[in-house]
């Protein structure tokens, strides 16, 4: 299934002049919090005169359709089409285990059958030449390089992340880890260089995925199905910029950072109204941006937990008293599928409550005070271009690093500390949303870095530099 996407190009003065050209194929993880910095990624390119196959599983496809709200277009550069993940409609892809699974026995040659159908029904110039894959489904670059088609690798996370799953070699070798991921060692830190700040074993992304995926099973996926396609293309691509993490790009000087990739914001013609964005698998409810313009400059606290964060009864209430007892306005993302019932003494009055949030026009709302995250990177990102003061809750994966490094080395945040029953309590919460609205230095080192960050995006910036440099080599 096929549908047009309205990007609103001709609403922009493009870089480049569109030209005729064959089309790239964007393929993300079927994730959240991988597909939006693809899309991003995509529209960026057509901004530059491409015409993009955007590939998402069919899954996927129909909840990213159903978010949007009338902006299809059959003369779109960029296309959005899906492909099957092998598992039925009912199945549960929480699991990321038997998603992983059913799609490198599924996805390999459907991928190849949309490429040939593709070029087999279109003209020269909208044949797939070039194909942009996310690592975790690295796979995809085989399959591409078998039908001709040369290709980048795509790293949605921190460029320390990838260096840590291109160090895995090393770590088995030196002892620091088995062969199923697990810590051998009995030092409390690590280097990965001389350079690089200390890592505690402990926060390696692989062993924080309980209840989506088991450890050894990740890191095997990615080791012998994702990895290997490294050595496939000279192209990879990090969505970082080089202050965030100067030493690990200093590193590896294959790794592109080509960050921080934001949404460009196209208008609806008729309406002058912010439209939905691209990617999202829920509908964006757009009228927190109406209440935050009610709001004072630098008073909410905006609170989300991304795609996967589930909390359990006691830490839900404990959250929603917290704010409560916070006695500040606060806008608060609780996905749908929360089944979770606001607890009896919860009153709310100074806050929405909103299923999903257009998070990136949030943040660089004048009302937003601090961000309460689960620290992924896209949040982390979004947050950060945004020079919003975060408050960290990280909740698996790569999330647990991110918080070290957004409060020890960038010192734009803070932590929360858990109590007894490994709960953050309402006064852990109350005590450190009045901690970052009372610390003058956190909130000037968020505006600084916010400078620093967004002059990469900029004309003549590292991150601009480089997205232009590829451009014009596979425009050539």
């Amino acid at each position: 299934m096929a549908m047009n996407y309205k990007v609103g190009v001709e609403e922009q003065k493009p870089k480049h002049k569109m030209m005729s050209i064959s089309s790239v194929l964007v393929f993300p993880s079927p994730f959240q919090g991988h597909v939006n910095p693809m899309a991003a990624l995509s529209e960026k390119l057509v901004e530059n005169g491409f015409k993009v196959i955007f590939v998402n599983t069919e899954f996927n496809h129909k909840r990213v359709v159903g978010s949007m709200v009338d902006q299809y277009d059959e003369e779109s550069p960029l296309k959005l089409v899906s492909i099957p993940d092998g598992l039925e409609p009912n199945d549960d892809r929480s699991n990321v285990g038997k998603l992983c699974d059913s799609m490198l026995s599924t996805m390999p040659q459907a991928l190849k059958k949309l490429i040939q159908d593709n070029d087999n029904n279109n003209n020269n110039d909208s044949r797939i030449r070039f194909i942009v894959v996310d690592l975790h489904v690295g796979w995809a670059l085989n399959v591409a390089c078998e039908s001709g088609i040369k290709g980048a690798l795509f790293w949605p996370a921190s460029a320390t992340a990838f260096h840590l799953l291109y160090s895995v070699p090393r770590l088995l070798h030196d002892g620091i880890i088995d062969p199923d991921g697990s810590i051998l060692t009995s030092k409390k830190t690590i280097q990965l260089s001389p350079s690089m700040p200390e890592m505690e074993p402990r926060t390696f992304f692989w062993l924080h995925m309980a209840g989506i995926i088991d450890s050894s099973h990740y890191l095997n996926y990615l080791v012998h199905h994702c990895t290997p396609a490294l050595n496939l293309t000279e192209w990879w691509f990090c969505d970082t910029a080089h202050e965030l993490e100067p030493e690990v790009l200093t590193l590896l000087p294959k790794l592109i950072p080509i960050g921080p990739l934001l949404r460009i914001d196209h208008r609806s013609k008729t309406n002058n109204a912010p439209p939905r964005s691209l990617g999202q698998f829920w509908e964006e409810d757009l009228s927190c941006m109406s209440w935050l313009d009610e709001q004072a400059h630098g008073s909410v606290v905006y609170v989300a937990f991304g795609s996967f964060t589930l909390f359990d009864s006691n830490q839900f209430n404990e959250l929603a008293l917290g704010l409560d007892l916070s006695n500040r306005p606060f806008l608060w993302v609780i996905r749908e599928d929360n089944k979770m019932e606001y607890p009896t003494e919860f009153k709310g009055h100074k806050g929405k409550i909103v299923s999903w949030a257009p998070q990136q026009k949030v943040l660089s709302h004048p009302a937003i005070a601090c961000f309460v995250t689960h620290c992924g990177w896209n949040s982390t990102m979004e947050g950060l271009s945004n020079g919003v003061p975060l408050l960290c809750w990280p909740y698996y994966g790569d999330q647990l690093y991110n918080e070290r490094h957004i409060c020890d080395e960038l010192k734009v945040g803070l932590g929360f500390d858990k109590d007894h029953n490994g709960l953050v309590s309402r006064k852990e919460l109350k005590t450190k949303v009045e901690q970052i609205f009372n610390d003058e230095k956190i909130k000037s080192r968020s505006v600084a870095l916010k400078g620093k960050v967004m002059k990469n995006v900029a004309k003549g910036g590292t991150s601009y530099e480089n997205l232009e440099k590829f451009v014009k080599e596979i425009k050539q």
